[in-house]
């Protein structure tokens, strides 16, 4: 239907007056469209615009309109250029540029474009035949505008002079029908019509010519083409009245034919062309010139004008045209001239190489392909002909794809095994076309395939877990680490989202925050050593893919001490308006310990070590105190001039970097009322070694002699309670440690602080001790010969319970403290 449609538009357009020749192709065109399958032919004329509509190709190859945009229909040419375009919303065959016949086909009957419409998912091709109606779109050109020729006035009546023919490029009614001379009275225009089939027109002398009357005359003659409207090119004639010149030249034979290979070189010789003329001298010599040659053939072919001799002067290619007739003139020095016809044509040889086109859109394959899968469409053909124009096509071993042909010089490129873009993102297919000539010629054209990636890795943490170092109380927002994961895959299947995992403990997740793009820790409020020392947190790393993949890390934060407490005095309590004093015996030696300062500092390790020095006293250089352990001591023996009662302020100082101190004020009375043990005078001066080693004779001596021992402490007490050696108070006179120098939150996690877990502290100071100590036991104990014993006076502070691992004062009723003297 759409055939007869075209059909009717190019016979509105066309002469009516068509001969039976075109009738005959025309039907012979029909039968061979009704004879062909998987094809659509279209009879259009040339020349027409842009935008017009050559056909339903939808309609006409029983396809729906909206399959066109859902398999990504497109037309393709096959060698040719682009003349033509699918719109896909209507289904029309559209003209996208200017198709102008005679270039395209130059003088051949038959003008045929073959175009290919290629259809995806699945793949189809279909034929699309354009046939090119000739229309009357070019005037007749003759080859010169002036035409010069020199007759002698004995011209015989009757006498032709064949003129030169005007060319036309358009085919059938459309090219020259008739040519027609300006009125005159010595001449008239007949049209001769030679062996080869070509009229020429020829101007025959009607009148005898009298060169003394007129020695030249001007005519003019013009060259009518059949189309409608018809066209008309002109030219004038200069015909110069001279003495005799009664001979023309005349050619050997009317039509030469010649033949020359395709691949010859320039210069080579392809015919010799012989006219004679019987006249001599001047009018004897002969110069051979083409009548008319097109812009093709112009700059290939030259004659010698002298001897006839036709040669190459430039490359002649047999896929530009197989065959060219030329029209020679031979003219006389006279003016006479004749013409014949040589026909020239050429060799095929294997001298094109075959042709890769890549057709298909793009050339990507998602990695998940199942065999099978088109990748590519190749559209690979040769121009030459017979075994040189059949191509065979390969492609290199070791690559899962394969070449799967079902339309004649188109190639599918399918997938032939698993894909994996994470082993190889891509293939560089090299695709090698070779035709079947002798000798063979070959193509190679690399075709990228890029493997789509699928989201079928998960993120990968470069570590499964990250420890991390924090120092207490930085400010909030300070960067504590980054972790980082990493995707093989590609895209945004690639493209990582950090975020805290929900398996994270509810009261730790809101420690830190992370930057969900970057991976980074930051902190999200205040730590406190003394609170916590380490919590553990699970960061999870999510790609973007769909659905998104994920995988988790353990990050170990540590938290570090600083020093951000400063000590607190546990002993003596540093109560307004109120100091218990400590009283010391004026008998006392050198070295008697007099009390001691009692310290702890809630941070730990180097930051938790004290240091005690004496900053202000009433009688300077009378006590010392320990550097490490508080104890404050006399330095030497109490005299008459010392007041009564001594103030010591002692200065606590810890060892962080940037220390902090506290300060302990000791109120001490010197009073007479209180013994000194005369037996432990003996160790006043003496070493610490002398000390450690009455230490392990008395603890000998009292394994020994235990039972002697507990009688003589027995009665020794008892004694000691009847003359009031000890002072007794009551609980409410009693100095004690309030609850808040000793806060639930005081905690060593580092073990190396100053108070120790769980315990309770009693304390108790002996009278004599002056080289014993306080002792911080679970219970009171008011034994002073238990006192004097060396194993209750080595150590200030006891350990109530095995668990040393951290300090904790436990919250509750507090317990007192009782201090005796």
């Amino acid at each position: 239907m759409a055939t007869v449609q075209l059909f009717l538009k190019a016979c509105l357009i066309m002469d009516q007056r068509v001969n039976l020749k075109w009738w005959l192709h025309f039907l012979l065109v029909c039968m061979l469209f009704g004879m062909s399958f998987g094809e659509v032919r279209y009879i259009l004329p040339e020349e027409m615009q842009r935008g017009s509509v050559i056909g339903n190709v939808a309609r006409d190859l029983g396809l729906k309109v909206t399959e066109l945009d859902a398999r990504r229909a497109r037309v393709v040419a096959e060698g040719t250029s682009q003349l033509c375009e699918l719109d896909t919303a209507s289904g029309n065959l559209l003209i996208t540029q200017r198709i102008d016949r005679e270039e395209l086909c130059a003088q051949a009957i038959v003008c045929i474009l073959q175009y290919q419409l290629l259809l995806e998912n699945p793949l189809q091709a279909y034929s699309l035949v354009l046939d090119i109606a000739d229309i009357n779109d070019n005037s007749p050109v003759f080859a010169v505008g002036k035409i010069q020729l020199d007759l002698v006035e004995s011209t015989v009546l009757g006498r032709r002079f064949p003129l030169e023919i005007a060319h036309d490029p358009d085919l059938g009614t459309n090219s020259v029908r008739e040519y027609k001379l300006s009125p005159n009275d010595h001449f008239a225009l007949e049209i001769s019509t030679q062996i080869n089939g070509n009229a020429y027109p020829e101007l025959v002398l009607k009148k005898a010519l009298d060169r003394e009357a007129q020695a030249e005359h001007v005519l003019k003659i013009n060259g009518i083409d059949g189309g409608n409207p018809v066209r008309s090119g002109t030219a004038s004639i200069h015909i110069r009245v001279l003495d005799a010149n009664d001979n023309v030249p005349v050619f050997s034979q009317q039509v030469y034919k010649a033949s020359v290979p395709e691949d010859s070189a320039i210069g080579t010789v392809i015919a010799k062309l012989n006219a004679t003329d019987l006249d001599e001298g001047l009018y004897g010599e002969i110069t051979y010139t083409f009548s008319h040659l097109s812009d093709k053939i112009g700059g290939v072919i030259e004659i010698d004008p002298v001897s006839g001799e036709v040669r190459l002067s430039g490359a002649i290619d047999y896929e530009d045209a197989s065959t060219h007739e030329l029209d020679v003139q031979a003219k006389d020095g006279g003016g006479q001239a004749s013409h014949c016809k040589l026909v020239i044509d050429v060799l095929d040889v294997n001298d094109n190489k075959p042709i890769i086109e890549i057709k298909s859109a793009s050339a990507n394959v998602v990695e998940n392909s199942k065999p099978g899968t088109m990748v590519a469409l190749i559209n690979i053909y040769d121009l030459d002909t017979g075994s040189s124009g059949r191509v065979t096509c390969r492609i290199q071993d070791g690559v899962p794809f394969k070449f799967v042909s079902e339309v004649k010089n188109y190639y599918m490129l399918v997938t032939d095994g698993i894909l994996d873009r994470e082993l190889q993102p891509q293939y560089n297919i090299t695709v090698t076309a070779t035709d079947a000539g002798s000798p063979s010629l070959s193509s190679v054209k690399v075709l990228t395939i890029v493997v789509n990636d699928i989201n079928d890795n998960p993120p990968t943490f470069t570590q499964r877990e990250y420890n991390a170092n924090i120092l207490e109380n930085q400010p909030v927002g300070t960067f504590v680490m980054k972790v980082k994961a990493e995707d093989i895959d590609d895209g945004s299947n690639a493209n990582i989202l950090y975020q805290l995992s929900k398996d994270t403990k509810s009261e730790v997740s809101s420690f830190l925050t992370i930057n969900s793009d970057t991976g980074e820790l930051f902190t999200s409020l205040l730590f406190d050593y003394e609170q916590a020392v380490h919590f553990q947190i699970k960061v999870t790393a999510r790609d973007g893919g769909d659905p998104p993949l994920s995988s988790t890390c353990t990050v170990n934060v540590f938290i570090k001490d600083q020093n951000d407490n400063a000590p607190v005095v546990l002993y003596p309590v540093q109560n307004t308006g109120f100091i218990a004093e400590d009283r010391v015996p004026v008998e006392a030696p050198k070295g008697y310990l007099v009390t001691k300062v009692v310290a702890v500092d809630a941070d730990s390790g180097h930051n938790a070590w004290l240091s005690y020095r004496i900053i202000k006293a009433t009688r300077p250089n009378l006590f010392m105190v320990g550097l490490h352990t508080g104890e404050i001591r006399t330095v030497r023996a109490f005299m008459e001039e010392d007041e009564p009662k001594q103030t010591v302020v002692v200065s606590v100082t810890d060892n962080g970097p940037a220390s902090l101190s506290a300060t302990a004020t000791v109120s001490i009375e010197i009073s007479d009322g209180l013994a000194v043990l005369n037996e432990l005078f003996e160790f006043a001066d003496a070493s610490q070694d002398s000390n450690n080693l009455t230490l392990y004779l008395i603890i000998a001596l009292s394994a020994i002699s235990a039972l002697f021992v507990l009688l003589i402490s027995g009665v020794f007490y008892f004694k000691l309670c009847r003359h009031s050696y000890v002072y007794r108070s009551n609980n409410a006179s009693l100095p004690m440690f309030p609850t808040t120098y000793c806060p639930p939150s005081f905690t060593d996690l580092n073990r190396c602080g100053t108070l120790m877990k769980d315990e309770r502290y009693d304390s108790f100071l002996t009278t004599g001790s002056w080289r014993g100590d306080f002792r911080f036991a679970s219970s009171t104990d008011t034994d002073t010969l238990k006192q004097r014993s060396a194993a209750y006076q080595k150590h200030t502070l006891r350990r109530a319970s095995t668990d040393r691992a951290t300090l904790k004062v436990r919250a509750g009723v507090p317990q007192p403290c009782y201090v005796f003297q």
